[in-house]
């Protein structure tokens, strides 16, 4: 009778943080297309498309800067997906190894019949191969905004980098929401009373970490006349120099004749 009453409890605790956990992701969901000023990913991609903007007014040959941020990114994201990997391998490994028991004595509060650990397991083994595939289209799409910036001579429109680094940047994001979770997974191995605590402080934490309260900065326009006007003062300060050469060559063939 107590068994079973753990195993009502430890099932009613998960569906309520499941239950908690897409009440959270709807709320974030509609704050960012209604308000994407309010929440840290709105925040951070109105810097990227201005960054990105201002980049690519800077010659081609100059964007070392942009591409070394990209690549640090880049490198960033093959190593979490490395380690995302190296769990889901270790975990599926597990899962398939049928006599372990590490988690089937006493001092594991809940249900601890096979059925349940392999549900645990598999759930845990969802969310690290979730943030495996996140983290590599993170890398694909970043790897794309950096083909793009550093192509020369080419009139490349600023909204197809934008594109590219928003999407790496919003891979990025889910990746790191798929770790989130597995640690909270990792909990429900313990028991529903961890899982639960686990959910309540990631609900915090996440709350405290995508609101935004800053105003966004108001970038000036960027003017195509300034470029066209630099241009202009560029050829203009050659054609002085030609000028000022051929006077002083006339002068010196003047004075030898």
């Amino acid at each position: 009778m107590g068994r079973r009453i753990r195993e009502v409890f430890e099932a009613a605790s998960a569906h309520r943080c499941v239950f908690r956990f897409s009440f959270a992701l709807a709320a974030a969901a509609v704050l960012c297309l209604k308000f994407p000023e309010t929440t840290g990913i709105g925040y951070e991609n109105h810097f990227r498309k201005a960054w990105v903007e201002r980049m690519l007014q800077v010659e081609a040959k100059d964007r070392g800067l942009s591409l070394t941020i990209i690549n640090s990114t880049i490198s960033a994201a093959t190593f979490l997906a490395s380690i995302s990997l190296g769990l889901s391998s270790l975990i599926g490994t597990w899962l398939a190894d049928s006599s372990h028991s590490l988690f089937r004595n006493s001092l594991i509060y809940g249900n601890t019949s096979t059925s349940i650990i392999s549900v645990k397991y598999i759930s845990l083994l969802i969310c690290f191969l979730v943030a495996f595939g996140s983290f590599l289209q993170c890398v694909r799409n970043l790897v794309h905004a950096s083909f793009l910036i550093s192509m020369p001579n080419a009139d490349i429109p600023v909204s197809y980098v934008q594109r590219a680094v928003i999407r790496g940047s919003a891979c990025w994001s889910i990746g790191l929401r798929a770790i989130y979770y597995a640690t909270t997974l990792l909990l429900w191995i313990f028991g529903p009373i961890p899982m639960f605590a686990a959910s309540v402080v990631m609900v915090v934490t996440l709350h405290m970490l995508d609101r935004n309260v800053t105003p966004l900065h108001k970038f000036e326009p960027v003017n195509s006349d300034n470029l066209f006007t630099k241009i202009n003062e560029e050829l203009t300060a050659v054609a002085n120099r030609v000028i000022e050469h051929h006077d002083r060559s006339d002068v010196n063939a003047s004075k030898f004749s």
